[in-house]
């Protein structure tokens, strides 16, 4: 085991610290990216923009390989990782849900959040909206408890899944990635609009 922290278990302290941290980093990564701009998100649906799938691929790659090897050298032990918990109907709803609201809206929870920090007005409403969803989601829970609680099929991964490995997984998703790069490359000079993205 080879921890970025060289200590097996960590105070609740220094825990929210790193976790901190990582969320200003990370809320870097995304302005630097240009994910303050609800039109470059946008963009993504309408094809003149393609940079949130490029970022976001390559994040997800990176992280697979980092975890991959690390896992591989035995800097990691893959067995104690988290993996979300799926729930079939829940997954499905929220992602309607978040789908529509980063359409409309032009912004996910975390590149609200990123935005509403150096002054967006439509972030901020956005990310109003947001936490008046959830408070409502969670005084009216018992509504829909049964929904959001049913086909639990508790930390499934792709692979296994597939009947795959992770490794071969992974060399799937980096193929997949190219594919994709390729995609938004002619979609960005198909659906190319001067007019909007030189004001972002």
């Amino acid at each position: 085991m080879g921890p970025i922290i060289p200590v097996y278990e960590i105070s609740t302290e220094l825990n929210f610290l790193v976790a901190f941290l990582i969320g200003l980093g990370f809320g870097f990564a995304l302005e630097q990216a240009g994910f303050s701009s609800s039109r470059k998100l946008a963009g993504m649906f309408y094809g003149y923009d393609t940079t949130v799938l490029k970022v976001f691929f390559t994040a997800a790659i990176t992280g697979m390989l980092g975890l991959t090897f690390m896992n591989y050298l035995g800097m990691i032990d893959m067995s104690i990782v988290y993996v979300n918990e799926y729930y079939i109907e829940s997954a499905i709803i929220g992602g309607v849900i978040m789908g529509i609201g980063f359409i409309v809206g032009g912004f996910c929870p975390g590149t609200s959040v990123c935005a509403a920090a150096i002054g967006k007005k439509d972030a901020w409403a956005f990310l109003g909206g947001s936490l008046i969803g959830i408070l409502l989601f969670g005084e009216t829970y018992n509504w829909w408890k049964d929904i959001y609680t049913k086909n639990f099929l508790g930390g499934v991964k792709l692979s296994d899944t597939l009947g795959i490995s992770d490794g071969f997984l992974v060399l799937l998703i980096i193929v997949a990635a190219i594919m994709m790069f390729w995609v938004g490359e002619w979609a960005e000079k198909k659906f190319k609009r001067p007019d909007i993205t030189k004001e972002m």
